[in-house]
C-alpha cells in the first residue's frame, strides 16, 4: 500500500471521537440501503443485456 497524498486546496478534518450508537445506527442504514441500490442496478443491466 502507498502514500495516499492529500489534494492541493483541500483540508481534511478528522474527529477523533468514537460515534455514538444513533451515528453507528445511521451509518450501517446508509450502507444497506447503498448495497440494495447497487444490487437493483445490477439486475437492470444484466436485464437489458439479456434482452
Amino acid at each position: 500500500m502507498g502514500l495516499i497524498k492529500e489534494p492541493i486546496e483541500v483540508d481534511f478534518f478528522v474527529d477523533p471521537r468514537p460515534l455514538t450508537a444513533d451515528e453507528q445506527l445511521k451509518i450501517s442504514e446508509f450502507i444497506k440501503t447503498d448495497k440494495q441500490k447497487r444490487k437493483m442496478i445490477k439486475k437492470v443491466t444484466k436485464t437489458k443485456h439479456l434482452i
